[in-house]
C-alpha cells in the first residue's frame, strides 16, 4: 500500500512544483531572473574575461 502525498510533497520528499509553495518560489525565481544585470557586475565580468584573455596570451 502507498503512502498518500502530504501537503506539497510528492512521494519520496521531493517538492511538488505543482503545489503552492513551488508555485510561489517558480514565480520568485521568474521575476528576479526577468530582473536586467546590474552594471557593476557586467564591467566586472568583463573585467575577469579581459584577465582570462591576458593570462593566455603569450
Amino acid at each position: 500500500m502507498s503512502k498518500p502525498a502530504v501537503s506539497g510533497r510528492k512521494q519520496g520528499g521531493a517538492l511538488d512544483p505543482n503545489s503552492v509553495v513551488g508555485r510561489r518560489l517558480k514565480s520568485f525565481y521568474d521575476a528576479i531572473e526577468a530582473e536586467p544585470l546590474p552594471d557593476a557586475l557586467l564591467d566586472l565580468l568583463e573585467r575577469l574575461d579581459e584577465a582570462e584573455r591576458n593570462a593566455k596570451a603569450p
